[in-house]
């Protein structure tokens, strides 16, 4: 849809804030709806603990969720394979010793399992139409703002 409008984006990289807005604006303008969700995203984007699509691994088991082309909630499926885990954060250029004891959890067992994070104070601006996160927050944080 993005590069039907004109929008150039890398086909195996992250999409930048301005690319998030415009596909809000494509979805609401073609399905109706300000709410999507992007699935499958590289896995040269995601953190070295995502799990890659067993099908083609050069996807993620992964997604994202948009309001009015506004990330709310990103997650993925974990790794819980070891060697796939210290294989995944050397080719990041990780030194696996630094994360050995997470590594090391997953050999007594652990189930495919996956998370996700909701940044609540962006759903409750976007919700309210507030138009800035700082009005969502009882002590805001900026490069300009660390103490209330």
């Amino acid at each position: 849809m993005l590069q039907e409008a004109g929008v150039h984006v890398e086909p195996m990289g992250d999409l930048n804030t301005e690319a998030e807005k415009k596909l809000g604006e494509l979805v609401r303008d073609k399905y109706d709806t300000e709410f999507y969700m992007l699935c499958r995203y590289p896995s040269a984007v995601r953190p070295f603990y995502t799990m890659p699509c067993p099908d083609e691994t050069r996807y993620s088991c992964s997604f994202d969720v948009f309001v009015r082309g506004e990330e709310i909630i990103s997650g993925a499926q974990r790794v819980h394979d070891p060697e796939l885990l210290a294989a995944q954060a050397e080719a990041r250029g990780i030194d696996v010793r630094t994360i050995a004891a997470y590594v090391d959890s997953f050999r007594y067992g652990a189930p495919p399992h996956e998370g996700f994070g909701v940044g609540l104070e962006r759903v409750v601006m976007l919700f309210c139409g507030l138009g800035n996160i700082r009005k969502t927050s009882l002590f805001p944080r900026d490069p300009r703002r660390l103490a209330p």
